[in-house]
């Protein structure tokens, strides 16, 4: 077995440590690959940035018509940048 590990060897602890430390490497790649100009500056149709904001196309071409949101064109195809649509939430206070 070319791809197999042996558990037999490991203590509790050895196993746990090597778990966690493989996890946390795993967050931290994704994270780092969140974070990279090349995920915020993706390219969202209109059906795609309105699934991402969770709202109607009816409200996206309201805000798009009021400024609130930045949409960007060829020919009659709309898009979105994710990165803007992420700057336009705005914090409520509780």
């Amino acid at each position: 077995m070319k791809n197999s590990i042996i558990l037999q060897e490991l203590t509790v602890e050895e196993l746990k440590e090597l778990i966690g430390s493989t996890v946390k490497k795993n967050v931290a790649e994704l994270h780092k690959e969140l974070q990279s100009k090349k995920f915020t500056e993706e390219l969202l149709t209109r059906d795609a940035a309105c699934k991402f904001l969770k709202i109607d196309s009816s409200t996206l071409w309201s805000w798009t018509k009021k400024g609130k949101v930045k949409a960007y064109g060829i020919g009659a195809r709309r898009y979105y940048k994710r990165s803007e649509l992420l700057e336009c939430l705005t914090l409520l206070k509780k």
